[in-house]
């Protein structure tokens, strides 16, 4: 599949291996960030702060296959997630306009945090978004922000991402931090590896004539409870100690399930917890 191309606004952490991956296979790949001094080797840089209505100076004027809108907002609060989803966005998609470029697709990196459901539901891409804190009303926004856009686009709604440099949990349980046991609070994972490898993995597919959906969950297998775990942990780590002063803290229980996206032929590298913790903690992930 030759002479593919990509703009990744937002190539830090999931971003960066979302380039490493596709100049792996051959793609051509701009990306976007405030300090381009960071980005992956071989990647053309677009230095730009996307607070800005002016089309930044970086910005490339020939067309490029695919833009990925993969931000993380440093603000996090209401203003600062609107300014980095909401008015971001609108600003790349002037650009863009400006410039005449009209991609195959736009992928929006999202978050489940649109998902309200508690009491261990599971959850998939039709189930209800009625989300109750800001950061889920304002990525809903967003989404709708990218599907209207006017140009094919996808949603992908990542889960809790770990890997290396996102380790509070293991710190939590370092400190030998508790976590309630009844009711079972679910969480849902997805190592950072493998959320740019669904990325990738959609970007490959559609290219490749592949119909997407409008929206895919990203996550691992296994949605285990949270206290499971700690307790895998602890025993991995060999932590005997417990804190009685404080404890791990979670809101809302649900299972998010990642069976439209397997069913388009991707697997997770890091099926569960289990083989993404033990990959951080052995150096290899």
């Amino acid at each position: 599949m030759p002479d593919l191309s990509a703009m990744i606004v937002g190539c830090g952490d999931v971003g960066g291996r979302l380039a490493r991956q596709l100049l792996a296979r051959g793609w051509q790949v701009h990306g976007l960030r405030r300090s381009v001094d960071q980005l992956p080797n071989g990647v053309l840089p677009v230095a730009a702060d996307l607070a800005q209505v002016e089309m930044p100076a970086a910005w490339p004027e020939g067309s490029f296959d695919y833009l990925v809108y993969c931000v993380a907002a440093s603000q996090h609060d209401e203003p600062g997630y609107r300014a980095a989803y909401v008015e971001g966005l609108r600003n790349v998609l002037s650009w863009m306009a400006q410039r005449a470029q009209r991609p195959r697709r736009i992928l929006f990196v999202s978050s489940s945090s649109v998902y309200a459901q508690k009491d261990g539901a599971w959850v998939d891409e039709r189930a209800a978004t009625e989300p109750e804190a800001y950061s889920g009303r304002v990525m809903l926004e967003a989404e709708k922000l990218a599907l209207n856009s006017g140009m094919p686009a996808s949603v992908v709604r990542l889960t809790g991402i770990y890997g290396p440099g996102r380790e509070w949990l293991l710190s939590q349980v370092r400190q030998g931090y508790r976590v309630a046991e009844e009711p079972p609070l679910y969480g849902n994972r997805i190592h950072a590896d493998d959320a740019a490898g669904l990325l990738a993995f959609l970007l490959q597919a559609d290219a490749g004539g592949q119909v997407l959906q409008d929206c895919y969950i990203g996550v691992d297998d296994d949605p285990a409870p949270l206290a499971d775990v700690v307790t895998w942990l602890r025993q991995y780590l060999g932590i005997t100690q417990w804190s009685d002063e404080q404890r791990v803290r979670r809101t809302g229980s649900k299972r998010c399930s990642n069976a439209r996206a397997r069913a388009l032929g991707w697997a997770p590298q890091y099926p569960s917890y289990k083989e993404g913790y033990a990959a951080i903690l052995l150096g290899q992930g």
